[in-house]
C-alpha cells in the first residue's frame, strides 16, 4: 500500500482510491487500473473535473476519464 502524502486535493477521495489501485468503474461495467488521478479540463468542452481519475484495462489499452464518485472497489460490485 502507497502511504505517502496524498495532495490536497485528493483529500476527499477515499483511500483505497490511488494511483496503481484496481477499480470497478459500474459505468463500463469493467474493472480497470488507475494511471492517474488530477485535475482536468476537457478540451471540447472546457468542462472541468477535480481529482478526475484516468483508467485504462489492466494489460493495455484504451484509458477514459471518469468522475471518482462512480468508481468502487473491485469487490464492491
Amino acid at each position: 500500500m502507497n502511504n505517502a502524502p496524498r495532495p490536497a486535493a485528493h483529500k476527499d477521495l477515499p483511500r483505497w482510491l490511488r494511483e496503481g489501485a484496481r477499480v470497478y468503474d459500474p459505468g463500463r461495467d469493467r474493472e480497470a487500473i488507475v494511471q492517474f488521478i488530477g485535475d482536468y479540463e476537457d478540451p471540447a468542452t472546457r468542462r472541468f473535473v477535480e481529482s478526475a481519475v484516468f483508467l485504462r484495462p489492466e494489460g493495455g489499452g484504451v484509458e477514459w476519464i471518469v468522475d471518482p464518485a462512480i468508481l468502487r472497489p473491485p469487490d464492491a460490485r
